[in-house]
This record gives structure tokens, sequence and C-alpha cells, in this order.
């Protein structure tokens, strides 16, 4: 429900400069993390902004402690490299992740040590950081964008870059731009994760829920779980959809993050009721995992039918190999995988239906191993120094559904960083850069493509 509301008029006044920089970061998830340590190591000076107290989003706030496989689908070949890949080998060493044969959870890692592993990258370039900070505004110069407004405890400041990017997942920097948007409807619902101590194996926690969820007023629904390395005797629980709330908003995240407490204590206590189990809630995620808010228009955008049919760009920038799903407003899941299969799961039911989207199209010749998108999905038209990277990239519902995971983001990440940074270098607007000069540098870097 909306709120009216009054207006009173800010006084105006001198707002202090509190850092000079190449490349200014907004929002400190691995997206954005990524981006700053790309620039970083070729040369940029960098400040990063991040809302909350770590590094990592969804990855570490939001406990989602699973990342897909780098290898192709048939398992014959490593197709995703960069940070990525760094970052789980660092963790493997300390025993903090392990690996699996299951394309979808293929790394599985400590989001806490995580934590600890992205403050050390970043120490280790010496990038500026600020916790606790909002980016709340822009000022601009034509088609340049001069300063980032940010506030944090030490009240109102502003940062001077040469470069921006908007990896917060919303937008926040986009918005004050007056950049075009748009917003799917439905939107996908968020998942808020939480830890549960004690194992549920052999427990159906679905049928539990269908059977006496009503008592604690949950809804069937899809959820999955899994193991934490390192850590005995806890899980990970991702058993619920919050539906009907725009997490762009202050009064949709709220409910969110509350409504996901309740449930996780709910969901824990149900069990407990019905399985004679003595378990416990040991964590709540202090960030929901959220799927979808706000999109903001570039030059190209993804299309999910180029993506799984394999098409290949000279420029691309990512190598992708996890499905589509699309989760929908009634618990539903449906996922598109690049062989033809579909899978489609009834959230009530919990029946499976199963088909070949290749078939139905009458898609000829062998399915690709892996998936792109070029560079162009990520350069807007309004502004010379800008890149949003993160979630609200322009892709139809189909593409989207695989792009918004953590690995592809991580890439997408990467990519925004090393744009930045020959932006800057060559003193060329993101517009007129080589998306192919970006991959060459990205492949120098590290990557895969």
């Amino acid at each position: 429900m909306a709120i009216s509301m009054e207006y009173i008029v800010e006084p105006s006044k001198k707002i202090p400069v509190c850092a000079k920089c190449d490349l200014f970061v907004a929002g400190g998830s691995c997206t954005g993390v990524f981006a700053a340590i790309r620039a970083a190591r070729l040369g940029a000076k960098v400040v990063i902004a991040e809302r909350g107290n770590c590094f990592g989003g969804t990855a570490t706030a939001g406990l989602v402690n699973v990342w897909h496989s780098l290898k192709d689908t048939d398992y014959s070949n490593q197709v995703i490299a960069g940070l990525t890949d760094e970052v789980t080998q660092r963790l493997q060493k300390s025993g903090a992740a392990v690996l699996s044969d299951n394309p979808s959870t293929a790394i599985v890692f400590d989001p806490n040590r995580l934590k600890y592993e992205l403050d050390k990258l970043i120490a280790e370039e010496r990038i500026t950081v600020y916790f606790h900070t909002l980016c709340v505004g822009a000022i601009t110069d034509g088609k340049t964008i001069t300063s980032a407004i940010i506030e944090n405890k030490d009240g109102r400041s502003a940062v001077n870059a040469g470069f921006y990017i908007d990896a917060t997942g919303d937008g926040d920097l986009m918005r004050y731009l007056d950049m075009p948007s748009y917003q799917e409807n439905p939107l996908q619902p968020p998942t808020p994760c939480f830890f549960m101590k004690g194992s549920t194996e052999n427990i159906d926690i679905a049928k539990i829920i269908m059977e006496h969820g009503s008592e604690y007023g949950l809804p069937n629904d899809f959820g999955w779980s899994g193991e934490v390395p390192g850590v005995s005797d806890i899980y990970l629980h991702a058993d619920f959809h919050i539906f009907g709330a725009d997490c762009s908003t202050a009064e949709g995240l709220t409910y969110v993050e509350t409504e996901g407490r309740k449930k996780a204590y709910s969901i824990t206590e149900l069990i407990n009721k019905y399985a004679g189990t003595n378990l416990s809630v040991a964590a709540l995620c202090s960030m929901a995992g959220i799927r979808e808010t706000r999109h903001f228009e570039t030059k190209q955008k993804a299309i999910g039918h180029d993506m799984l049919i394999g098409k290949r760009y000279p420029d691309a920038i990512l190598n992708g190999t996890y499905r589509s799903d699309f989760h929908d407003t009634d618990g539903n899941v449906t996922f598109r995988y690049l062989d033809g299969t579909t899978v489609y799961i009834n959230g009530v039911s919990k029946e499976y239906e199963y088909g070949n989207w290749r078939k139905e199209e009458n898609i000829q010749g062998t399915p690709a191993k892996y998936y792109q998108i070029p560079f162009q999905v990520l350069v807007q038209e309004r502004y010379s120094n800008l890149i949003a990277a993160g979630r609200m990239i322009h892709a139809d519902a189909l593409a989207f559904g695989a792009l918004r995971v953590m690995v592809n983001l991580n890439q997408i990440g990467e990519a925004a960083g090393v744009a930045a940074f020959l932006s800057l270098h060559k003193n060329t607007p993101i517009q007129e850069l080589s998306g192919l000069e970006v991959r060459n540098t990205l492949i120098k870097g590290g990557s895969a493509l």
C-alpha cells in the first residue's frame, strides 16, 4: 500500500568529497567485488561502497553457498575461469569449499570463509572500502557522471571518479540518473535462506508442509537444501519463496526480510512436531536471496533462445552452463536445459512434467555445451562513463532465468571492471569501446572465453 507523503525542502549545503579515484563501484556483491579487482589489477585506483557489513551479497549475507559448474554440460572441458575459479581455489585450500558432480551445485562453500577471502582480495589490490554505505545520488555534466553521492556514519559525502559501475542489484545509482528501466510482471519471487542445525535426511519436508503447513501459515512451495563445508551438522535451507513483494522498495524489502525469518522458524517447528526431531535455526540470512527487481535498458538485450541454442559472439563476455529457471508466483518452477530438456515442477503437488523444447521448436543439430552473451548487453547509451552490472541486466525472461545466477553475474562483474579500465585508459566513451578488446583483456586476465 502506497503511503501518502508531505514534502519538505532540504536546505542546500556543501558536500565534502571523501574520495577521488579512477573507478567507483556501488555494491559489494561478488559482481561488484570482481569488477573492482579486475580494474585494480589493470592499474585503476578503485573505491567500492557496500550497504551491508561484508562483501559477497547473496553468496555471503544471503547464505546461498553454492555456485554452478565451471565445466561444459558434458563435463569434458572447463569453460568458466577467472575470479570465480581463483576464489574457489582459495576456499579449497582452507577446506572451505568442496566440489561435486552436480552441475547446479558443483561448488559448495562456507559463506563466512568467503567473506574473509573477499576481504583479503580487496586488501591485496589496495581498494578503498566503505561498508554500511548507500549510494543516494549522482552529479552529472552533460553525458559524463562527475560524482556519486554516498551516505554512511560519516554523513553525506561525494566520490569523484572517472568511471562508475552500478553493481547494487537494484540499480541504486542508475535510478538517480533517470536511466530507462522496466519491471517484469510478475517478478520472480525472492527466497530468504537460513541455516538449520540437525539433519533432515530421510525427512520429506515438502510432504510435511503439504499435509500440515497450513497450521503455521506455510503454503505448498518448491524448496531445496544443502550442506555447509567444514561445519558439522549445519545445513542450508531454501524451503520457500516470498510472493507478492517488490524488493526494490523499502516496504517490499522489509516485508520479505521479516516474513522470511518467520517462515524459517515456522518450518523448523513444523518439522520437529511431525518428524519427532530436535532441529533448530542456526543462522538467518541478513539479506534475502533476491531474484529480480528492475532491469535497465542497454544497446542489446540478452535473448534466451539465442543463448540456449548456443549462439556465439566475437565480443562474448561470459560462458554459461546453468539452465534457465523461472520461479512463478504460485511456487512452480520451470527449467530449460541446453540439451533441450524441459522440466516443470508443480509447487503444490510436487509433480514433475518433462518435455523437450528443441523438438517442439524443430531445432536440428548438436546441442550447445555452453552459452554466451555479447558485450553490448552491458552498454547503455546515455552516459559515457557508466555500466550497470548485475541482476538488473537487460534480458528477456528466458535469458534472465540463466543469467541471474551468481557464477554468471561474477563474470559480468569482471567484464564491467575490464571495460571501465579500458574506457578510462583509452579515453573512450563506453559506447565506442571495442567489445572484442574487452574480451581479449578478460582472457589475458584468466577468463576462459
